[in-house]
């Protein structure tokens, strides 16, 4: 039983014995102290967070003391791709001590009210006894006793437990007051050195120094390591789920060629696909997994500091080395390693911060390495190759910038010089890793074509050349985009286009009283383009072909598609519209427009597109279904929501407006028990026995496949004239498609037949 109950039992009792009354306001002051008491031991069971909070603090201090460490030993900082890393790491820090910050404070206001209740109920009158007390409160003397001291006991653990949050709140707050002012010592620097960049830095480079830097390489490479360390090691943690997908991407990139290779062995497919050959695909894809992770590698983190783009594109250039080295000739392999050993040096050198003639003779020496290393890769591209007409102002943007990093050094413009040499390697080297990326992911899609058209799946029904044109230009778009946000983010301006771009698209605009944004267009556009797409292929999933059939038969395909369709364009109108911003009072007044563009000039738009709803709901045919439309015969191969397409016999496409279909007269020659009556005729002498040609003509047709045993083929005689008699001859088939063939098979049964029964033919 809880205290309160106690007290309640026992007030009852002594209630009973002295027939007095208990004070109700008593009893609230007691039941609120209880409540405030229990509140309080829930708090300290909870904790506020504050274990989590002082680790997590300890962390951001860790964090941020080498990069205020550095920025005081390197007062004239002026290398932005450091600056720019290290305000990643102090956003991210200063999020974090904004978030504990907001949650510290409400801690501690909700501490000083439970305090501050505390105090007043532990200085209230009504809850104190007196020895010469002789109210009702006497009675209560034991309970407000040990209330009393509860209340001590939590106001004790409540001033410390506010101690401890208020501390804790402005250790929280002097390290954001510190991060706000390495932010802005940061954010002078990159606008110092960003109007620097194409100033002088140092003396032009006859004038430079012959004297060595104070510090040694070793040693300048032991700080611009420790420096980039730090680096990493926050990117790494504040990204590991983007680095999760990425290789959980590759991983099913694995899965999937693997086991296509492995089905593909079955021998049930192995001599309908017959040998494999692919220039870069291997049954176990290691080592072409591994290129696509370092390939995709920049898309999944497009603000990944300029070192962790450096280290991905050289583990590229070790994969790619592993993977083409049986490929080179012997002279391309030695030029392929030189240009290895130049990328090390490079960077290397992009280490030391000095102005030494020797170190800039070195720089230049290698941009020269470079430049002749571009030329031989420009003249030994293979043209014929996917990406060569991305390739050639790839490689003369190359040039360019080895060039101008020469002019650079020699003028006094080092860090501008080394920046846009390491740009133009890196980029080269992307530009072979994307080249061989997408010859691999096409010869990827290959083998699952080729296995899926062997086993009449999804491909064996679409045009392949269509489908590898398509993908082929989607994968050089993500290649361009890849190679444009890699080369952006080692020149130190990929952030800066990253914001005039969302600028640009989230800046409000007005056409009349309409708002909009460039973003809501493109969303808009992009949602409407899909769901088009979307409405054309979905056939492909429940059997429709794309392709021109021979087979004489097509099994019809339900009309349902045709209501897919109908639901995904009105889906995908309705979400372009929400994703355009528009609000339903002003979209109102755009239907009220078009409307008017209707009853203007767009009836037989929307009376065909009537019509395909009727179409869907009537299904006066099927797809599949031989139909006769004036002059037209042929199977329907597709029906839309504004037309509809034919096959005709011929094998032309007629696309005939669903409003003719519904308009006009349609003969179905397909429909549910349906059979079709084709018709002979024939000339004989008038002395033939025309019982005779009864009996062959049964006997005959009921040797032919696809012909209706249950009924007698028909003779009638349509004309008679002084030697010859003309006969009509009517069989009933099962299907149109046949009946060209069928025809064919029965003449020339007759005509054998009437040869050997003698009977002659006019």
């Amino acid at each position: 039983m809880t205290p309160l109950v106690d007290i309640v039992a026992q007030d009852t009792i002594r209630t009973k014995g002295t027939g007095q009354s208990i004070p109700d306001t008593l009893l609230f002051k007691i039941q609120k102290a209880q409540s405030i008491i229990t509140e309080i031991k829930a708090a300290s069971k909870k904790g506020y967070g504050i274990t989590r909070i002082r680790a997590g603090l300890a962390d951001v201090k860790a964090t941020i003391a080498p990069v205020s460490v550095d920025l005081k030993a390197t007062k004239n900082v002026s290398d932005a791709k450091s600056l720019t890393n290290y305000s990643l790491i102090l956003n991210d820090a200063q999020a974090k001590l904004t978030t504990w910050r907001t949650t510290l404070s409400k801690s501690n206001n909700d501490i000083q009210s439970l305090l501050d209740q505390v105090l007043a109920l532990s200085t209230d009158s009504l809850l104190i006894v007196a020895g010469n007390d002789t109210t009702e409160k006497k009675f209560y003397a034991d309970q407000l006793t040990s209330l009393k001291l509860q209340l001590q006991d939590a106001g004790k653990r409540t001033s410390a437990r506010l101690d401890t949050v208020s501390r804790l709140l402005a250790d929280v707050s002097g390290t954001s007051l510190r991060i706000s002012n390495l932010q802005t010592t940061i954010n002078e620097r990159v606008q110092k050195s960003t109007e620097s960049a194409f100033q002088k830095e140092a003396s032009y480079l006859w004038e430079a120094p012959t004297s060595l830097p104070d510090r040694t390489l070793p040693a300048a490479m032991k700080a611009s390591y420790e420096g980039q360390n730090r680096i990493l090691n926050y990117f790494f943690a504040s990204s590991w789920d983007n680095l999760f997908l990425l290789v959980l991407l590759t991983g099913l990139f694995f899965v999937w060629v693997f086991t296509n290779y492995k089905t593909a062995r079955k021998p049930t497919l192995r001599t309908k696909i017959g040998e494999l050959h692919f220039k870069h695909l291997r049954p176990v894809p290691i080592v072409g997994s591994l290129l696509v992770l370092l390939n995709l590698t920049p898309l999944f983190e497009p603000q990944s500091p300029s070192i962790y783009i450096e280290i991905a594109q050289f583990l590229l250039y070790l994969v790619l080395t592993i993977h083409l080295w049986k490929r080179f000739s012997s002279q391309d392999r030695w030029l392929w390693l030189l240009a290895g050993v130049f990328y090390i040096l490079l960077s290397l050198t992009n280490a030391v911060v000095s102005d030494s003639l020797f170190i800039r003779l070195g720089l230049i020496g290698l941009n020269a390495g470079f430049l002749y290393l571009g030329l031989v890769f420009a003249n030994r591209f293979p043209r014929q190759a996917r990406m060569y007409r991305f390739t050639r102002p790839v490689i003369k943007l190359y040039l360019l910038l080895q060039g101008l990093a020469i002019l650079l050094n020699i003028f006094g413009r080092i860090s501008l010089a080394k920046t846009l040499s390491i740009s133009a390697v890196i980029g080269l080297i992307q530009l072979t890793g994307l080249s061989v990326f997408i010859e691999l992911v096409l010869e990827a899609l290959a083998l699952q074509i080729t296995i899926s058209a062997c086993a009449g799946g999804i491909f064996s029904r679409v045009n392949v050349n269509h489908t590898q044109r398509s993908f082929k230009k989607g994968l050089i778009f993500v290649a361009i985009i890849l190679w444009l946000l890699v080369f952006f983010t080692n020149l130190g301006v990929a952030d800066s286009l990253f914001n005039l771009a969302y600028k640009l698209l989230t800046k409000p605009r007005w056409f009349g009283s309409i708002s909009f944004t460039l973003s809501n267009v493109l969303s808009f556009s992009a949602i409407i383009y899909l769901s088009s797409l979307l409405q054309k292929r979905i056939g492909l999933l429940f059997g429709e072909s794309q392709l021109p059939t021979t087979d004489d038969v097509v099994e019809p395909l339900s009309s349902i598609l045709a209501l897919i369709r109908l639901v995904i364009i009105i889906a995908g109108v309705l979400l372009a519209i929400a994703a355009s911003g528009i609000s339903i009072d002003k979209f109102t007044v755009v239907l009220g427009a078009l409307s008017v563009g209707i009853g203007l000039g767009m009836q037989n738009i929307v009376s065909n597109f009537v019509s395909g709803i009727i179409l869907i709901f009537e299904k006066p045919f099927q797809i599949g279904d031989y139909v006769e439309l004036a002059d037209k015969k042929g199977r329907i191969r597709e029906i839309g929501i504004r037309s509809s397409k034919m096959l005709t016999a011929q094998g032309s496409e007629v696309i005939i407006p669903n409003g003719d279909l519904i308009a006009n007269r349609i003969v179905n020659w397909t429909s549910n028990d349906t059979y079709l009556k084709t018709e002979i005729t024939l000339k004989v002498n008038a002395e033939t026995d025309l019982h005779t040609i009864r009996e062959l003509l049964r006997e005959e047709v009921s040797q032919l496949d696809g012909a209706l045993k249950n009924r007698t083929p028909e003779l009638f005689i349509t004309a008679i004239g002084p030697d010859t008699i003309e006969l009509k001859v009517q069989v009933w088939i099962n299907s149109i498609y046949t009946e060209t063939a069928l025809k064919s098979q029965l003449l020339e049964r007759l005509l054998k037949a009437f040869k050997a029964a003698n009977i002659q033919l006019l």
